[in-house]
């Protein structure tokens, strides 16, 4: 997943992030967060009210949820662009928020971004949530305790910081030092990497987990780890925001779909599957994903517990 807002200092600072943007480091200037102008512009583009209620989609919602008049969100919002807080450091942004509130506007209610832990959020599913829409890599482990509906295809990448002090092979990490957000898919990858590199007689892989995707990238900046691991377009965005510091090492890998996760077997999954599916095709989510650089990734059917 996953799953970051920085502090701006100047440039001769030490890169220090806080909630979830990076902030630019252009000039040496302090800026705060979300200033690139493509943020900016999808921060204002999007408004839930041009999208119209799917009365199909609303037909199949649990009556205390219509009632209720919101669709409850669990988020991660450390984990820009997807998800993350704008500059006053309380409104999440991102291309899932706005696919939150779209997808609650099609269903006639309005959307309540939580902000959690990402590894509290799936638990939470049909208690505290209603859903969770937060990077969700789809996987058959996840599958086997919640419903997950497909939106986006994203692959993985690494970065290191700029000019590969260490030496990093994107082939070989054993030896390296990977930092990654707790919960993640990549926890378990790089689990297994290390595992690989201990039964190969190889030097030790580390891995340094943080509750938020924004310590991870930090700590890779200030040399503490060698390598960050994380989903592709995050990869991305952090070597943007960053003014340099970070670099993308090697191509993406590993493509896999993401979902929004529900309650196993529920209504409000039939019902946000077939607000989905709408949003897909009348060109609600192509829009979304545009504004936000990540539309090469959109899918076009809205599939529930997809094959793995």
């Amino acid at each position: 997943m996953r799953t970051p807002a920085l502090v701006a200092i100047a440039a001769t600072t030490a890169l220090a992030l806080t909630g979830c943007t990076y902030a630019s480091q252009e000039t040496g200037s302090s800026t705060g967060t979300s200033t690139d102008a493509a943020t900016a512009a999808a921060v204002e583009g999007f408004d839930a009210a041009t999208v119209a209620v799917n009365e199909d989609a609303v037909a199949l919602l649990p009556q205390d949820v219509v009632d209720r008049g919101t669709l409850r969100v669990g988020m991660e919002t450390t984990y820009a662009p997807a998800e993350y807080l704008d500059v006053d450091g309380q409104t999440p942004i991102g291309y899932d928020v706005d696919i939150s509130e779209a997808i609650a506007a099609a269903l006639g209610l309005e959307a309540e971004v939580q902000s959690a832990a990402f590894d509290s959020i799936i638990p939470s599913i049909g208690t505290k949530f209603d859903a969770g829409i937060s990077s969700f890599t789809i996987t058959p482990e996840r599958v086997e305790v919640a419903d997950m509906t497909s939106y986006l295809s994203v692959g993985e990448a690494y970065a290191v910081a700029a000019g590969n002090p260490a030496g990093i092979d994107a082939a070989d990490l054993c030896g390296a030092t990977v930092a990654l957000q707790t919960g993640t898919v990549q926890q378990d990858e790089a689990t297994q990497m290390a595992a690989d590199c201990e039964d190969a007689g190889k030097d030790a892989l580390e891995i340094l987990n943080y509750d938020s995707q924004a310590d991870a990238a930090t700590n890779v900046v200030g040399g503490k780890a060698d390598v960050l691991f994380a989903d592709s377009p995050i990869i991305g965005y952090a070597v943007t925001q960053t003014g340099g510091q970070l670099e993308q090492l090697g191509d993406a890998f590993a493509t896999a779909s993401q979902g929004i996760v529900t309650a196993q077997g529920s209504e409000v999954t039939d019902a946000i599957a077939l607000a989905l599916q709408g949003l897909m095709d009348d060109g609600t989510l192509k829009s979304i994903l545009d504004a936000w650089g990540a539309a090469d990734g959109m899918l076009t059917t809205a599939e529930v517990n997809p094959a793995s």
